[in-house]
């Protein structure tokens, strides 16, 4: 299994308020977390930083090769529910940080089950036998109006409410979490992101990256493509592949 993570600050923002990290357990099943931080260049680096270590060292800590899938599920979890309320009382601790929160994609695979779970607007998307699935549902004010058939895709992305979520870790003591799981076969690619990505590309944008691009070329290609775009925003991608 290859894993690859890159982070920029693209072309607009002063400050990189993303943040990811990505590794292996010892029966090599692999991890990442994705986190986009919002709160004023203070708090969201805080927020998303703070997260993306607090859920790795738990993870770390916590895993076991011997877990069945609902333990890895409980985990995953627990651990994004300890880095919310941690960075909620940092929040309320510091006025300077007050309002601060992020959004999260967490991941670990093994063998061939992916787990998958998030809350706000980064996304995980899989590649699989030359498709694109989107894994996860954006907590977003805009994904509200496609629901409700109120707007289109395609809309949502110029939107003047596109970057309000619904959701959001270290906002409030307790965070509503999504789950999800899917087959990972050989072949299959995990991209995470967050939204200075996803905003500019549609599915089938991403999916041709993925399909056209090496492996190790793929963080700095897609990153390069959101920036061709104008780079509005930080733009953080995790790949995990299974590619020959």
């Amino acid at each position: 299994m290859k894993v690859y993570s890159a982070s920029d600050i693209g072309l607009i923002r002063s400050s990189n308020q993303d943040c990811c990290k990505t590794g292996s357990f010892s029966d090599s099943s692999v991890w990442a977390v994705v986190c986009d931080g919002m709160g004023g260049a203070n708090g969201g680096c805080t927020a998303s930083s703070v997260a993306t270590e607090s859920i790795s060292q738990r993870l770390l800590e916590m895993y076991r090769p011997d877990m069945t899938d609902e333990e890895i599920r409980e985990l995953m979890e627990v651990s994004v529910s300890e880095a919310n309320l941690r960075v909620y009382d940092m929040a309320q601790n510091d006025m300077s940080l007050n309002g601060m929160g992020t959004t999260v994609v967490c991941a670990v695979l093994r063998g061939d089950r992916l787990h998958i779970v998030h809350a706000g607007d980064s996304r995980a998307y899989l590649y699989k036998n030359d498709s694109v699935t989107r894994l996860t549902t954006d907590h977003s004010v805009v994904q509200e109006l496609i629901a409700a058939g109120q707007i289109t895709e395609e809309q949502a992305r110029t939107h003047p409410n596109r970057n309000i979520i619904t959701r959001a870790l270290g906002v409030e003591p307790f965070l509503t979490t999504d789950y999800n799981t899917a087959e990972f076969t050989g072949g299959c690619v995990l991209m995470i992101c967050t939204d200075g990505l996803s905003g500019y590309f549609t599915d089938d944008d991403i999916c041709g990256f993925i399909r056209s691009t090496p492996d190790e070329e793929l963080t700095e290609k897609l990153i390069n493509a959101a920036k061709s775009q104008g780079g509005s925003d930080n733009i953080t991608v995790a790949v995990i592949s299974g590619r020959q």
